[in-house]
């Protein structure tokens, strides 16, 4: 008797090892999506905090300037929103979400080289920075991620 002919209680048992290959990819490409968000969300977390840390001391200390203080806080407050709104993206699967993400990282690049040059306690904050910079480019870029968040490539 053919399969064709076979009813549908007779099919032959499917290859468990096929199903558990397709069913692997979904869960690592949402792995890397959400480490892709979980970086772009502390990295919007550390600009919220420098941000707000500004804020108040330029209020309760002795700024240099204060204008420069408040703008300084201002600035970093409003350059938290795109890494949270691209974290927040990324976990939708939103296709957009990728573009302010790797923006953010490689805006980060450079300030992660800055904090290494200096000769302080800054040095372990841009080891750290520069790793999660690394690991979030590396994640965003990977073709599962990509195939994750519908984005062809170009031919």
């Amino acid at each position: 008797m053919s399969s064709a002919e076979q009813s549908p209680d007779q099919q032959p048992a499917a290859d468990p090892t096929a199903e558990q290959a397709t069913d692997a990819a979904p869960g690592r490409s949402a792995a890397r999506l959400t480490g892709a968000a979980a970086i772009a969300g502390a990295e919007a977390l550390a600009l919220f905090a420098g941000g707000i840390y500004l804020l108040v001391t330029s209020v309760t200390g002795h700024p240099d300037g204060l204008t420069q203080a408040v703008t300084g806080g201002v600035t970093l407050l409003a350059l938290g929103v795109i890494p949270l709104i691209a974290a927040r993206g990324l976990l939708r699967r939103r296709s957009w979400s990728r573009g302010p993400a790797v923006v953010t990282q490689l805006m980060a690049l450079p300030v992660a080289w800055t904090l290494l040059q200096a000769d302080s306690t800054a040095i372990p904050a841009g080891i750290v920075l520069a790793a999660l910079a690394v690991t979030g480019l590396v994640l965003l870029f990977h073709p599962s991620t990509t195939r994750a968040l519908n984005i062809r490539p170009r031919a």
